[in-house]
């Protein structure tokens, strides 16, 4: 079974224990700096990359389009991994109330950013994980539809994926 088709995955993931949560979030902190020296190697790699390719996609649309690919590729790696905790997780794990309260914030900054005549922000969205887990996805897809958001398909035990509509009547 999908799951945007289970209907427990909607609901707010159960609780996690606070000695596990500490222990990543002491972990994570242990990993920042690593992260960020990655981060720095793979700016370092795309900065030499893209001088390259400017040079290679002046004379070829094809390389142009397999570059693109490849920058994609290359920035992956540095997303925050699904496995650390931040401190506002370790301190509000299990708040159904700040997670909403964070997410309605989060929907009403974004709407106001893509509802404007000229979009500060892309229309597709994905929200993580991290954003909504006190809440659940039910709670981000209701709050989104309200604003005028588009449901997109996505596994909600991970992320939500959203999409605003230039067409909404919900613009400003």
């Amino acid at each position: 079974m999908n799951s945007s088709e289970d209907p427990a995955a909607w609901e707010p993931p159960p609780v996690r224990p606070r000695g596990r949560l500490a222990a990543r979030f002491v972990a994570s902190l242990l990993y920042a700096p690593l992260h960020v020296l990655l981060c720095l190697a793979i700016l370092g790699v795309l900065v030499v990359w893209g001088a390259v390719m400017d040079v290679v996609t002046a004379f070829s649309e094809r390389a142009e389009k397999a570059a693109d690919r490849q920058g994609d590729l290359l920035t992956a790696p540095t997303a925050w991994p699904s496995w650390c905790v931040g401190l506002r997780e370790l301190r509000h794990e299990g708040d159904a109330g700040y997670y909403r309260a964070h997410v309605d914030r989060a929907i009403a900054r974004r709407t106001a950013q893509v509802s404007r005549p000229r979009p500060t922000a892309p229309p597709n969205w994905r929200i993580p994980l991290r954003d909504y887990r006190g809440a659940g996805a039910r709670y981000v897809a209701e709050r989104a539809l309200a604003q005028g958001w588009q449901l997109r398909p996505s596994d909600v035990r991970k992320e939500v994926h959203l999409y605003w509509s230039t067409a909404s009547p919900y613009k400003s």
